[in-house]
């Protein structure tokens, strides 16, 4: 059997090695030998199937499984989801603004920014609920905030003294008006006369303004052409409403200190608005006064003038404040309402008597207060009346007038409202408000100092 095997395997290597000569060409090309030839021819015998003996098969034993527990299938996790939406992204908004030009009505501004002609129409009737829209003028801004295809959110318009109306686009318009929250701060400055106050306060960044003021104050008592020689220093102390870095309306004077030939003239105003202003010369009370129209332009003196309407020289028989209109109209002192209406060009008309020879009269207004009627008490500062432009004017201003015995004097030099504003004066209270009025400029100027660099003190 081995020998079998044996032969098998040797003819098996012989086959292999006669296939590997004839694939390299190496083939013998003598006879194989008779034996192997013999070799090659022989096959196997079959392999019989193996025989068990009876004797040597086992059943197998039973074999006992202890069950574990059965298994059950386990419940598969429950995910719970919250219904947690993404939040809604805003397109980016479109944001246009400009200023009213002059000449320009609120709808061509509108139709510049490019809304349609129906909400152009519902905007004005939501302003022209919240504000006069005549009383617009250049320098107010329209702002549009829109959506992407221009479809408007938010409009608004900035008035005066920082004060918005805003129409606001949803389920219907809103209007709303939107006053704002300033910060009052107080300044102070020092100004050397040279030519002019006017030129004087510009040259030291002091708001210029105030030479109308100081002129109202001071023009029956010193004569500016004669008794100002240069040199002279002027103190001013002042107030500003401040949002951010703008300035919310006008500044308005706190304090004056002119030191003009050997004498002192000082002038202390109230901080409640009224205007009603005390001067004092070296320390003494010398007279009270309200202007009529705080802060206002002083646009025409006393005298004879070109008349802007007519065009010939004629008499002005008052002076002028260029105002906007609807600016607070004050009684510059103490007295009875004795007229309320109206007179020829003036228009609408207040006149106060002061005593049984002094009248002033305040002319061209567009209203006059609910409840002021003829034989009224009034005070200096008190409000009788609102700029307009009624009767014979070019534009918003008060014309004012004071009359002695019937004839037109200076309101600028006139001594007799100073004389009525005295008598109501408490020297105590205003000896104390400028004693107050020093304190507070020296401390201005004394934190002003301690910065390094300083051109507004």
């Amino acid at each position: 059997m081995k020998r079998g095997s044996a032969l098998a395997a040797m003819t098996v290597a012989g086959a292999l090695s006669v296939v590997g000569l004839t694939l390299s060409g190496g083939m013998p090309k003598e006879p194989a030998p008779p034996a192997i030839t013999e070799a090659m021819r022989w096959i196997p015998d079959p392999l019989a199937a193996p025989q068990l003996a009876a004797d040597d098969v086992t059943p197998p034993k039973a074999i006992q499984v202890n069950r574990g527990p059965a298994l059950r299938p386990v419940p598969l996790l429950q995910i719970a989801f919250t219904e947690t939406s993404l939040p809604a992204v805003e397109p980016p908004l479109i944001r246009w603004s400009r200023e009213i030009a002059a000449g320009e009505t609120l709808d061509a501004v509108l139709a510049d920014a490019g809304i349609a002609t129906p909400d152009r129409a519902e905007i004005a009737l939501a302003f022209g609920a919240e504000y006069d829209l005549r009383r617009l003028r250049p320098g107010h801004a329209v702002t549009l905030i829109a959506q992407p295809d221009g479809k408007p959110r938010r409009v608004q318009l900035a008035v005066d003294d920082g004060v918005r109306i805003e129409a606001i686009f949803g389920e219907e318009l809103v209007a709303r008006v939107v006053q704002p929250d300033p910060e009052l701060i107080t300044l102070a400055g020092e100004a050397v006369i040279e030519s002019s106050i006017f030129a004087a306060l510009e040259r030291a960044d002091i708001p210029a303004r105030f030479a109308v003021d100081l002129a109202q104050m001071l023009g029956g008592t010193v004569d500016f052409r004669r008794d100002l020689t240069g040199g002279e220093t002027l103190r001013l102390l002042w107030r500003e409403a401040r949002d951010g870095g703008e300035i919310i309306g006008q500044p308005e004077l706190a304090f004056a200190a002119l030191d003009l030939g050997g004498s002192v003239y000082e002038i202390v105003w109230p901080e409640d608005g009224s205007g009603q202003a005390t001067i004092y010369v070296d320390g003494e009370v010398l007279r009270v006064f309200a202007q009529p129209v705080e802060g206002a332009r002083l646009s025409s003196v006393f005298g004879r003038r070109t008349h802007p309407v007519y065009g010939n020289v004629r008499m002005h028989t008052g002076v002028d404040f260029a105002a906007a209109r609807g600016t607070p109209v004050q009684a510059t002192a103490p007295g009875r309402v004795r007229f309320i209406g109206r007179r020829g060009g003036y228009g609408r008309v207040v006149e106060i008597a002061h005593g049984s020879d002094t009248l002033t009269r305040y002319a061209h207004l567009s209203a006059v207060p609910k409840g002021l009627e003829p034989g009224q008490r009034v005070m200096a500062g008190d409000v009788i009346g609102r700029v307009g432009a009624s009767g014979t004017a070019t534009g918003p201003n008060l014309h004012y007038e004071v009359l002695v015995d019937g004839r037109p004097t200076d309101p600028l030099s006139n001594d007799r409202l100073a004389q009525a504003a005295n008598r109501e004066a408490d020297d105590t209270a205003a000896h104390e408000r400028l004693s107050e009025a020093r304190a507070l400029l020296a401390e201005r100027f004394a934190s002003e100092l301690e910065q390094p660099t300083t051109e507004r003190l």
